[in-house]
């Protein structure tokens, strides 16, 4: 480990977790392969004194435990753990997921390499209720024509370049919860770049009374709003989305009679009787 300020800083607030799941997530961040880093948990639950004997059960140095005096709400907890962070990097990190064993190798490793990204991220693998692995796109270019449509950039697994966001006085907006992430990003595309690494970085716990499915109808408004924002400062990124989605739509079918299916293109494939893909098709 470097003298001075660790090179990350893993930023987790916590609220009424349960305490099986905060074992395990703060676990996967002490076993992780890279190890220069400050691990710092915000309890935004200040009476649930059950997690203060779960968080001081570890003796290890580089966790650093904060409690608010009171319920504060996940965007200014997360605005105060960005103020506490001395790291190069921040590693964002919700309360209740996993993260692989070397999560936090390969984001350094590709930002080291990679000065002018700010943002990298990766796919999130669901367990609990919902067993699936989101994969995000990988370059900057079809991030950014996603995130027209939607938020591509999973924030658990997110880690960020700690200059871009105090260089450009970038931080969350309470007014966007619960889609605080989203518009975070949406402020990021005016500044730097993203990069999702293409494999499981976190392993994202799914059940229905997480605080996505809880929060789902709010935070679908205020995701609206964020990509109707985006669409109108970027209008290029959205007119390739546009063209890349109409491309992967149905071309056109050829029926025998009007009846008979012999021919159908979709998503560049071309099907025999509709369901036998015979060879893909590129697009000029």
């Amino acid at each position: 480990m470097r003298k001075g300020n660790p090179k990350v800083s893993v930023l987790t607030p916590i609220y009424n977790t349960n305490p099986a799941h905060l074992r395990e997530m703060i676990e996967s961040i002490l076993n992780q392969t890279f190890t220069d880093f400050e691990f710092l948990i915000l309890n935004d639950s200040p009476e649930n004194t059950e997690l203060d004997k779960v968080v001081k059960s570890y003796k290890d140095k580089r966790i650093k435990y904060y409690k608010n005096d009171k319920n504060l709400g996940i965007t200014q907890s997360r605005n105060k753990l960005l103020k506490l962070s001395r790291g190069e990097y921040i590693a964002v990190f919700d309360h209740d997921d996993i993260s692989v064993p070397t999560r936090l190798e390969q984001e350094v490793a590709y930002l080291d390499a990679n000065p002018e990204i700010g943002v990298v991220s990766g796919w999130l693998q669901f367990f609990g209720e919902e067993d699936k692995i989101l994969k995000n796109p990988e370059y900057d270019l079809t991030i950014r024509m996603f995130l027209t449509q939607n938020c591509s950039v999973a924030h658990t697994a997110a880690m960020i370049r700690k200059s871009v966001l105090t260089e450009n006085g970038i931080e969350y907006e309470a007014f966007y919860s619960p889609a605080e992430d989203y518009r975070l990003w949406a402020r990021l595309m005016e500044v730097t770049h993203f990069y999702n690494i293409q494999n499981v970085l976190v392993k994202y716990r799914w059940y229905r009374s997480n605080t996505s499915n809880k929060n789902a109808k709010a935070m679908g408004l205020y995701g609206e709003e964020i990509s109707l924002d985006i669409r109108d400062k970027f209008p290029a990124y959205r007119e390739l989305f546009d063209k890349q989605t109409n491309a992967n739509r149905t071309m056109f079918r050829f029926r025998l009679f009007g009846i008979i299916p012999i021919v159908k293109v979709k998503n560049n494939w071309v099907f025999l009787f509709e369901f036998i893909p015979l060879f893909r098709i590129r697009w000029k």
